[in-house]
């Protein structure tokens, strides 16, 4: 009980403490001391240390080299008839070495009344010395030690490979000031300097290109395999590596704030959450482990005082029981593959927000996607030019964008873009004036231009028969038909198209192949624009002119249909319905702050294959937990007969027992490989 301590929360897997705290009433120091007295060392996570971890950890690989030869050399004197007194000193020091660590957990353990592992290899070395079995003491001791070496550093791995992202970012940037270039470290840069990054180099921060053109791999932070294309105003993330061109560029964020730092920290701390697969582990070791010390403590004395049994003999027993006793594998076995999976989809640039969204994705039978942006680039393009009146297509586009020159609308983007792709020269318009929601006009070369929607050449009575039935021909196929008219005289319809992404249908029909029952296309754009995508994509069922409430309405209708739904949009736009799915799915989320926060699984880039992906990872990862259970159940259960038989040694319950978890932990970094 300490005054001032409101909260707190261990993440074992991330050796990290979460501490609330009065800071009038409660400081760090007494902090870290109550850690100590639990055993444990603490220090602030921005600093070093009290005793490095890499010294720590060489010398208990010290110790445990020491061990192994004090117990080599007493079983070669024991085997070459050797005083009885002096093999027992060697295996003491054997014991002694390999036990120093177990000894210090086991007595911090026993004060707050804790029989973990330490307490019962301890009680077992104790119990076999009791018996003179002192080379099976040493031998207990030993490979208990070897064993939580080769656990630690298994566990460092999977814990560690997140963070080793951060180490893709350079310690130093080359800055741009009015004295020329030079390096400082990472850390003293702030937004709104300009760092010059070479080709070939790593990006150091997050920033927006002011000069230069080059071709930048993102594949460290969005897990994109092609390089993206990069030219003033485009934003750059720390980590990529630069191509062939220099970049100038003006930082957004600082270091700690950086897109990947985001990344790391939501990953650890979505490692840090529970799984609903440890809740039943938990539960299951709250009753094992008493059961079996109580079997233990049956089996060490009921035969000898009612059966007649040797107690040397049934104690013995006991002891191996008691070894097999604490779950171990069992309680590391689903954190374990989870912390892997996470990290592996991090660097795949997926970012899952903890266990729960992991294992539910496995489950999911539904999902619903957003048309613009989602399963269409978001971007219109021309796709289509019909001229009428004598007229030629490019005359049509070139009236067209002469009249847009100087509009921000997406409409009018597309058609300056068709024009400069094209070659097509513009005239400056003239009196040019936005005709809100319907269209524009202007003047061009003396000639007065109107373009628009069907519905304002409607009103001003500017639609000739031919070209309505070009506006129909245009309409049943989806697109965006703009009407241009030159002094009061239909010329021509323009047909635009936001086009689906070319990944689009091979991640429908991946998703299918995993046993998604439906895929559903929410839009809120018009019937006949649905339509054409969702055949072309072919969506199971689409539904259109959706306002954001309509979405929402649509989730739970289809989960009342299929039971879990996940929903993929763009997190911003989408955010109710994607609030309201079982997985929230967000694409591009590298640029998007919100995105990043507000999906239960954020793409770091626009990729469709990254969602079926993630769906093959959840259902690896469950069966990988799947299969540390067992294997953990299957081992314990065997060894408990084994013990209770008397077939079992105490050497090879603690082979079996932290061998089992070696396993588990081997077993769950195969998902640091998964594909």
């Amino acid at each position: 009980n300490l005054p001032g301590l409101e909260d707190f929360s261990a993440d074992l897997m991330g050796q990290r403490l979460h501490v609330k705290y009065d800071a009038a009433k409660l400081s760090t120091s007494t902090i870290t001391a109550a850690v100590a007295d639990a055993g444990m060392r603490a220090w602030l996570e921005h600093e070093e240390p009290v005793i490095g971890t890499s010294r720590a950890a060489r010398w208990q690989r010290t110790l445990v080299w020491a061990s192994g030869a004090a117990f080599a050399a007493g079983l070669g004197l024991d085997e070459f008839g050797a005083t009885l007194w002096i093999v027992r000193v060697v295996f003491a020091v054997s014991i002694a070495c390999g036990g120093a660590l177990t000894l210090r957990k086991a007595v911090h353990a026993a004060r707050v009344a804790s029989m973990d592992i330490n307490v019962l290899m301890l009680a077992a070395a104790v119990g076999a010395i009791a018996l003179g079995q002192w080379s099976e003491a040493a031998a207990v001791v030993f490979l208990f030690a070897v064993a939580q070496t080769l656990e630690a550093r298994t566990l460092e791995r999977a814990r560690t490979a997140i963070g080793a992202l951060m180490d893709l970012t350079p310690v130093e940037a080359l800055v741009r000031g009015p004295q020329g270039e030079h390096r400082i470290g990472v850390e003293a840069v702030l937004p709104g300097m300009v760092i010059v990054v070479r080709p070939g180099e790593k990006i150091p921060l997050d920033g927006e290109v002011v000069a230069g053109h080059s071709d930048v791999n993102q594949a460290p932070v969005t897990g994109e395999s092609l390089p993206a294309d990069k030219s003033p105003g485009a934003e750059v993330f720390a980590g990529t590596i630069n191509g062939r061109g220099a970049l100038d560029i003006r930082v957004t964020r600082l270091r700690r704030d950086t897109t990947l730092a985001r990344i790391i920290h939501l990953v650890e701390r979505a490692q840090a959450q529970r799984a609903p697969a440890q809740a039943f582990v938990e539960r299951f070791a709250r009753v094992y482990t008493p059961a079996v010390i109580a079997l233990a403590a049956l089996l060490g004395t009921v035969p000898p005082l009612f059966l007649g049994g040797s107690w040397q003999t049934w104690v013995y027993r006991a002891l191996v029981l008691l070894v097999v006793s604490c779950p171990c594998a069992l309680v590391i076995s689903t954190p374990v593959s989870i912390v892997a999976a996470l990290a592996a989809a991090a660097r795949k640039g997926v970012l899952i927000k903890g266990g729960v969204y992991l294992e539910r994705a496995g489950r999911v039978r539904c999902i619903a996607f957003d048309k613009t942006g989602t399963l269409t680039r978001g971007v219109l393009q021309v796709v289509g030019v019909v001229p009428l009146n004598g007229l030629t297509a490019d005359s049509v586009i070139a009236l067209a964008a002469s009249v847009e020159r100087r509009s921000e609308h997406p409409i009018a983007q597309a058609i300056l873009a068709y024009a400069a792709s094209a070659g097509i020269g513009t005239s400056p318009g003239e009196g040019v004036e936005s005709l809100a929601g319907r269209g524009a006009q202007g003047r061009v070369g003396g000639s007065r231009i109107v373009l628009g929607n069907h519905r304002l050449f409607e009103e001003r009575r500017l639609c000739s028969p031919a070209m309505h039935r070009e506006v129909d021909a245009v309409g049943v196929t989806g697109r965006t038909a703009v009407l241009v008219a030159r002094d009061g005289e239909a010329v021509g319809v323009i047909a635009l198209a936001d086009r689906p992404r070319e990944t689009g249908r091979d991640a429908l029909d991946l998703l299918r192949r995993q046993g998604i029952e439906s895929l559903v296309m929410l839009t809120g754009d018009s019937y006949g624009t649905a339509k054409a995508i969702a055949l072309e994509l072919g969506v199971d069922e689409f539904r259109a002119e959706l306002l954001p409430e309509d979405k929402v309405a649509a989730i739970g209708e289809l989960r009342r249909r299929y039971g879990l739904v996940a929903m993929v949009g763009d997190g911003v736009n989408d955010a109710p319905a994607l609030a309201s799915a079982d997985v929230g799915i967000a694409m591009g989320a590298a640029g998007s702050d919100a995105a990043l926060e507000t999906a239960d699984v954020a793409l770091m880039a626009d990729e469709l294959l990254k969602i079926p992906y993630a769906f093959r990872l959840s259902r690896a990862t469950v069966r990988n937990i799947k299969a540390n259970l067992a294997i953990s159940m299957v081992m314990k259960a065997a060894f408990v007969a084994l013990a209770v038989a008397g077939v079992a040694t105490l050497w090879m319950a603690v082979v079996a027992d932290t061998g089992a978890s070696v396993v588990v932990i081997a077993n769950a970094l195969r998902l640091l490989r998964a594909d």
